[in-house]
């Protein structure tokens, strides 16, 4: 049987994991009919039961290892049935079927909600149809110690007409990797407790960054911060691309920091509108930004690969060009020092500990997010191909990000096709309207683009 230990990062979303905060990614992908494409439900649901079980990744699961006490490997299931993963949900069936978008995005909200069941290769897919002949969608989860955001796209790619058709034929099995054991060999003994030495030097270098940028009053605005319902909403909007980047031309900085400062504005707004005051410190974001090698290949390569940036959002800003201007020198103050500094240096320090120290420590990790952070905001590349499932064409692809222990909302975006597509995960309980945080990203970019064609 082929086996892989789990990375480190991998390991601790493993064990971060409870039943109130399944730590899986998700995505919901939209499809329109394509006028030249025959087969229903039953055969699209057969094409990705089949382009599913073609993914070698996709046939791993969990299992515990001897060595190194306390870690995991990935490993071949050797019982695996795509019919255990892949399923079909009409949304007729007892829902009205008037707005399939809405319907269809609610029910994918419900459905993350439910954890990935831990025995099996860790994700599923959902089918979901409406109307005959009418667009569709698929719901993909993956748990987030399979993949970081960049290696789901690598992964879930594989659906798509354009990359499983230039799959090579016949599946490719997993490289077998032999599990490394904690105890050097006699010879190696002195260059193993050099490194372990200067392993133990970074990690306590990366979690001293950490503890200086906790918080140790971490109170902030009530409805990301509430108590944990178990419960998730899920709201989408699509940007136009080409406002971001219009945006971007007259202010400078990166398209990334004019979202970021989107979001930010509807954030206040938001808040305005439910009557809350805004908070007396800002609302603190993490920013998860990869550690891949530019160039390197995205792909299902072992172990998640990311660390991210800490970033105030200035939502007491009135000013718009401000808030823009606030975001942007923040961000380029993250990038100066570098992934391994402040409390996003967390993914970092979790490649420096080892096994046991995620098993037992993971309780006290997942409560420790609150203390770095009130809301995940994270941008996940696309192929910029136009893509297909059987001949028909992807329209829309909204990512969703997990939300950590003491966190009510998440947000996750991915330019396609010209458009920004935005997923929001929330707590159902603590932020019941996320549609109206939603409406106020798309409303605040509208003001953006206005403001900076006069300024301009």
């Amino acid at each position: 049987m082929s086996s892989e230990l789990l990375a480190p990062l991998d390991l601790a979303f493993w064990h971060l994991e409870t039943a109130d905060h399944p730590m899986h990614l998700g995505a919901l992908a939209r499809f329109d009919p394509g006028p030249d494409a025959p087969g229903g439900p039953a055969e699209i649901l057969a094409l990705l039961a089949e382009r599913a079980a073609a993914v070698p990744r996709l046939r791993m699961r969990v299992r515990d290892v001897l060595l190194p006490v306390g870690g995991a490997a990935w490993s071949t299931d050797k019982a695996f049935d795509v019919r255990r993963h892949v399923h079909h949900l009409r949304l007729t069936d007892g829902a009205n079927p008037g707005d399939f978008t809405a319907t269809a995005t609610r029910l994918a909200g419900e459905l993350m909600e439910r954890p990935l069941e831990r025995g099996l290769p860790p994700w599923e897919m959902y089918l979901l149809t409406g109307e005959p002949g009418g667009p569709f969608a698929v719901l993909v989860k993956l748990h987030h110690a399979l993949a970081d955001g960049m290696r789901a796209v690598a992964i879930g790619a594989g659906i798509f007409d354009q990359i499983a058709g230039a799959r090579p034929p016949g599946r490719r099995r997993p490289r077998p990797v032999a599990p490394r054991s904690w105890l050097p060999g006699p010879l190696n003994v002195a260059g193993a407790a050099r490194a372990r030495v200067e392993e133990l030097g970074r990690a306590l270098g990366v979690g001293a960054s950490v503890v200086r940028a906790s918080r140790l009053d971490p109170r902030g605005t009530p409805a990301l911060t509430a108590g944990s319902s178990g419960t998730r909403r899920l709201a989408t909007v699509d940007l136009d691309l080409e406002e971001v980047r219009r945006v971007r031309r007259v202010t400078g900085g990166t398209a990334n920091d004019v979202l970021l400062a989107v979001f930010t504005g509807a954030l206040r707004h938001w808040m305005l509108e439910r009557g809350e005051p805004l908070p007396a410190a800002d609302p603190r974001a993490l920013v998860p930004v990869s550690r891949r090698r530019p160039g390197g290949a995205p792909g299902p390569g072992p172990g998640n690969t990311f660390s991210a940036y800490l970033l105030d959002l200035p939502v007491s800003d009135p000013d718009p060009l401000g808030r823009l201007d606030a975001v942007r020198r923040g961000m380029d103050r993250n990038k100066a020092a570098g992934p391994s500094r402040g409390a996003g240096a967390l993914a970092v320090l979790a490649d420096q500990l080892p096994p046991l120290a995620h098993r037992f420590g993971a309780p006290l990790a997942g409560g420790a997010a609150r203390m770095l952070f009130d809301v995940l905001v994270t941008n996940v590349p696309l192929p910029r191909s136009t893509l297909s499932l059987g001949g028909h064409p992807l329209r829309a692809l909204h990512p969703m990000a997990p939300l950590a222990r003491g966190q009510a909302l998440a947000v996750a975006m991915s330019p396609y096709d010209g458009r920004v597509h935005t997923g929001l995960v929330a707590d159902g309980k603590a932020v019941p309207d996320v549609d109206r945080l939603a409406a106020a990203i798309s409303d605040e970019l509208t003001d953006l683009v206005k403001i900076t064609d006069r300024s301009g």
